[in-house]
């Protein structure tokens, strides 16, 4: 009882000793050269990670649309993205593998996945989790403050964001209030996961550290999160195909941007 009462006084005195670097967005676009790099030196184990995140997309979207609730599909599909972080966790292990010249093989990168992060991780994946439930929540009750318990098609929900007053502002706050929680996804998770694959630290440490990295380099890390939601956007337009490639490159170009950030 009592470490569970000292875990987060120690966590905040552990992150205040962990120094931030301050970058540029042309670290930022060097970071992504980098994981294009590292993608290259071992594509097929990125487009492994890639594919999981991909296919689990096409589900939710057909499991939504076949259920018809393409009002639940679409943030679904959006609030897919915060889990993001969690699913490249695989990717982190990679490029530290390569960058130390240690060989690659699945169950290195499992293992050592695991053995390092621990319940952490899952820790982790519970916040990022719980956070995409909450916006699905709200997509819901947005969905019924503006259009009640009717349920249009896919293609009168389309044709009313598109052509009347009120789409426009179901479509405008919907996505307003997912940016918002998406910043707040990415300032939590921007380099947590990286460090918790690299370092010995508790997950509490690792998510208060990348808040401050993001509050101390807020242009770069802006740019870096729009980026991102610029790939994953392409990516599901793609039909999710895209993120075979995608989600690897980033994923590898996270682990260097945490290696820019932290020192």
């Amino acid at each position: 009882m009592i470490e569970a009462q000292d875990a987060t006084p120690r966590a905040r005195a552990q992150s205040k000793r962990i120094a931030i670097n301050a970058i540029t967005t042309s670290d930022v676009f060097a970071a992504l050269g980098e994981g294009w790099s590292d993608f290259k030196k071992a594509p097929f184990y990125g487009m492994f990670f890639g594919g999981i995140y991909a296919l689990g997309g096409m589900l939710i979207l057909s499991l939504f649309v076949f259920l018809g609730m393409p009002y639940v599909g679409y943030p679904l599909t959006m609030g897919f993205a915060l889990i993001v972080p969690f699913v490249a966790a695989g990717t982190y292990e990679i490029s530290r593998r390569i960058e130390r010249g240690e060989p690659l093989s699945w169950n290195a990168i499992f293992a050592a996945v695991w053995n390092r992060s621990g319940k952490d991780l899952g820790w982790m994946a519970l916040v990022t989790v719980f956070v995409l439930i909450i916006w699905v929540d709200f997509a819901i009750f947005l969905f019924l403050m503006f259009y009640g318990l009717h349920v249009p098609t896919v293609q009168e929900l389309l044709t009313a964001v598109l052509t009347t007053q009120k789409g426009m502002l179901f479509a405008a706050l919907g996505n307003a209030v997912g940016a918002a929680i998406a910043l707040f996804v990415f300032s939590i998770t921007a380099v947590s996961f990286p460090m918790l694959a690299d370092r010995d630290v508790d997950f509490v440490t690792a998510m208060i550290t990348s808040v401050r990295a993001v509050a101390a380099n807020p242009g770069p890390m802006i740019f870096w999160a729009v980026l991102i939601g610029i790939g994953l956007g392409l990516s599901i337009v793609s039909l999710f195909f895209g993120l075979f490639v995608v989600l690897p490159i980033f994923g590898h170009a996270t682990w260097h941007i945490y290696r820019k950030l932290i020192p």
